[in-house]
């Protein structure tokens, strides 16, 4: 793509408003502040989207999944407390947006996507911004990614009936994982922190999110 979208005074007035919001809706993590005001989420998104890039709603992005509201995705890195040398794993890439996000904020992003398109979208806007520190796989997001386990924390942006047990099983002892929990069209954002003693759990907000389909979530 070429450079002047990414640099257009118009999509960082757009941007800075956005950041602006996240703050007034209860996020006021400088870090988490300062890694939405770099990225560009207009880059992410289809072309019919990009004008409405910088409010802070979910927009579609095709294949009948959307990417979240800014907002929600950053109430997400508040609360699962991300630390610059964590490795997190995303399960749900997405447009990739939220993942450029994550990169600025820990050491190591790992993602996976069911759609191979979307996928290979994300790479794209990944590569032009030349974020370098983020792994992506098409593949079933509720098996994880053994390979680089254990991980600090897990994000999932999709809901599911219960908590997959492959992904509590690649928590690192204290690491988090953050997954809407419920039906298909309503849940609970639940924050689970796996404990020496146990996995302790947490109810945080009521959510609506895209169904998260694989092994151990629903059928496709």
């Amino acid at each position: 793509m070429a450079a002047e979208p990414l640099n257009d005074a118009r999509w960082q007035r757009a941007r800075r408003r956005l950041v602006e919001t996240i703050a007034e809706k209860g996020v006021d993590d400088l870090a988490i502040l300062r890694a939405f005001d770099l990225v560009p989420r207009h880059i992410f998104l289809p072309d019919a989207m990009r004008n409405r890039a910088y409010e802070d709603v979910p927009l579609p992005i095709g294949f009948g999944q959307t990417t979240s509201q800014p907002s929600l995705q950053a109430l997400y890195m508040h609360v699962v407390r991300l630390q610059p040398a964590d490795k997190v794993l995303e399960v749900g890439t997405g447009s990739g947006y939220q993942t450029a996000v994550l990169a600025h904020l820990v050491a190591n992003v790992y993602s996976i996507e069911r759609v191979a398109e979307l996928s290979a979208r994300a790479r794209s806007a990944l590569d032009t911004l030349r974020v370098n520190n983020v792994a992506l796989l098409v593949g079933d997001g509720t098996v994880g990614w053994t390979r680089y386990a254990p991980f600090d924390a897990i994000l999932v942006a999709a809901g599911a009936p219960s908590p997959p047990q492959a992904l509590l099983d690649q928590l690192a002892e204290n690491g988090r994982l953050l997954i809407p929990i419920g039906d298909r069209k309503e849940q609970s954002l639940t924050l689970f922190r796996k404990l020496a003693q146990g996995v302790e759990t947490e109810e945080i907000a009521e959510c609506t999110f895209v169904p998260l389909v694989g092994r151990f979530a629903w059928p496709d």
